[in-house]
């Protein structure tokens, strides 16, 4: 019998709003509150996630950050660092109950969830191939082996938070404005790499797809992929208190963004 998950409408947050909303429903999930979630997000201002485990001195260009207006946080989630722009990405979580997804490892929980993410991409007319990644990359979905998109895990009690993001339109330049990579010059040098490795619906399909033709063709995805129904619900009293309290305790601070450390609960 297929089951059903809750799904909560795109909303935009900045940086620090959107990870601890990420966190508080994981919390809840493990503590059985809230159902298996697929949840839907935009960052305004734009923003740079790094890994649980990176040097944001390493990986981030934090005078340009604050110099354009652009967040940079601390993810719970393991992977690399990333650029999400305001307008040219949608992010997608999953939350889910590892048992539910009759999984038994983690290569198949990244399958699984990136198979709601090719048929939505199927649906946005646009033929994706799912990659497992290695030590140094997380499983990702690309077109002719360029990344449309990446994702990253946390796993506790059973649960899976998996959250990652499907790009619209890509824009380089403004990416590695914000992005530290040690061995170029330029920033026109990581440009002329990265436009081989990277691309984005708009490249793929040659038509402009809106924030909520994504979010629709996603739902589809998911829904299909995993054979469930989506129905639409709102963050629990207890989601919307923890996420308050973990974005100004601990997404906001230097502590954890700079030092990974947090004295509220993980």
């Amino acid at each position: 019998m297929m089951s059903n998950w809750r799904l909560l409408k795109l909303e935009t947050c900045n940086a620090f709003a959107n990870m601890a909303f990420d966190e508080a429903i994981l919390t809840a999930r493990i503590n059985h509150l809230v159902p298996n979630t697929i949840r839907f997000y935009c960052w305004q201002p734009s923003a740079v996630s790094i890994g649980k485990f990176q040097d944001i001195r390493n990986e981030v260009l934090i005078d340009n950050c604050r110099k354009h207006g652009v967040d940079f946080v601390r993810r719970i989630t393991g992977g690399g660092t990333v650029y999400h722009d305001t307008k040219d990405e949608i992010t997608y979580s999953a939350i889910i109950n590892k048992q539910d997804l009759n999984v038994k490892d983690i290569a198949t929980v990244y399958a699984k969830i990136y198979a709601g993410i090719a048929e939505a991409l199927r649906v946005l007319g646009v033929t994706a191939d799912f990659n497992l990644g290695d030590a140094k990359t997380c499983p990702n979905l690309t077109v002719n082996g360029k990344k449309i998109s990446g994702s990253a895990q946390s796993h506790k009690k059973g649960v899976v938070l998996q959250h990652g993001t499907l790009l619209l339109d890509v824009d380089l330049e403004k990416m590695f404005t914000f992005l530290r990579v040690p061995w170029a010059k330029t920033c026109m040098e990581i440009v002329n790499v990265a436009k081989h490795k990277i691309t984005s619906i708009k490249q793929e399909s040659m038509r402009n797809i809106s924030i909520g033709e994504a979010e629709q063709a996603l739902t589809i995805g998911f829904q299909k992929a995993l054979d469930i129904k989506l129905v639409s619900g709102e963050l629990a009293a207890y989601e919307r208190e923890l996420a308050e309290k973990l974005c100004k305790e601990k997404y906001s601070t230097n502590e954890w963004n700079f030092h990974g450390k947090s004295t509220v609960s993980e």
